[in-house]
């Protein structure tokens, strides 16, 4: 498993044990740069305009089509160590 891979296993980890829940906004960068790094670009019909969450996710992990899976995994480390330090 190269060493990239076993960050972003790990940042997984450190996410769910974060002692404050993060913002909102937060939570959405973290789900768009996991499924962009899982899944690749954005996939599947929007979300009907009556679900607000679903279509903030779709959104948030369309604006990220085009990024690299490595870069994604890159992003939601970096993200998660921004939390990480704030504590």
């Amino acid at each position: 498993m190269s060493d990239l891979n076993q960050q972003f296993e790990q940042a997984q980890k450190d996410v769910v044990s974060l002692a404050e829940r993060p913002e909102n906004s937060v939570l959405l960068k973290l789900y768009a740069y996991y499924k962009q790094a899982v899944d690749g670009d954005v996939s599947g019909d929007k979300p009907g305009m009556f679900d607000l969450v679903a279509k903030k996710k779709y959104a948030a992990w369309e604006e990220l089509k085009g990024t690299s899976s490595d870069e994604a995994k890159q992003l939601y480390i970096a993200e998660v160590e921004r939390l990480l330090n704030e504590e």
